[in-house]
């Protein structure tokens, strides 16, 4: 097994080191850059209880947790600015049309505030501008090391020792 962090290859048993939130499996040298975590205590199984029965109706289906493959573009303040000043609307007239308050839209087109999902939509639809983009899935093959046989966190990070 190779250490998350530089890549070495680690021949005893790995280390579970908590960084920055995030329990990685990592050498010896490197478990110096975070919290050593003790093995977590097993969840005993959960037992069925009959406090809610099945009344026989289709369960809800849910979306998979997969990543969205759609983002808010990076100038998303500025272009709905530009198309409500087009479309000659002042900023409580926008509102007004979106059923939102005039300071979230000062707030949005200041760039203090990100939108979420449905505002972007109402956006969308109101000001005919397109928010959302596609993205393709990074290649990570470029950020390869030749000395690994992998892509470790150190191949993205710089430490800086103190």
């Amino acid at each position: 097994m190779n250490c998350e962090i530089c890549g070495k290859e680690i021949s005893e048993t790995p280390l579970k080191v908590k960084i920055d939130g995030v329990v990685m499996s990592v050498c010896q040298d490197c478990s110096k850059f975070g919290k050593i975590q003790k093995e977590p205590v097993k969840p005993r199984p959960k037992t069925k209880s009959n406090k809610f029965k099945n009344t026989g109706n289709k369960s809800k289906k849910y979306k998979s947790r997969d990543e969205p493959s759609e983002e808010l573009v990076e100038d998303f303040n500025i272009k709905i600015r530009k198309a409500r000043e087009s479309r000659k609307l002042s900023r409580e007239e926008l509102a007004e049309k979106i059923y939102e308050k005039t300071s979230i839209i000062n707030r949005i087109e200041s760039g203090k505030m990100i939108p979420d999902n449905k505002l972007i939509k109402k956006f969308e639809k109101e000001l005919n501008i397109k928010l959302l983009e596609k993205y393709d899935d990074l290649d990570l093959e470029q950020y390869k090391t030749k000395s690994s046989d992998g892509i470790t966190l150190g191949d993205f990070v710089k430490i800086k020792k103190k």
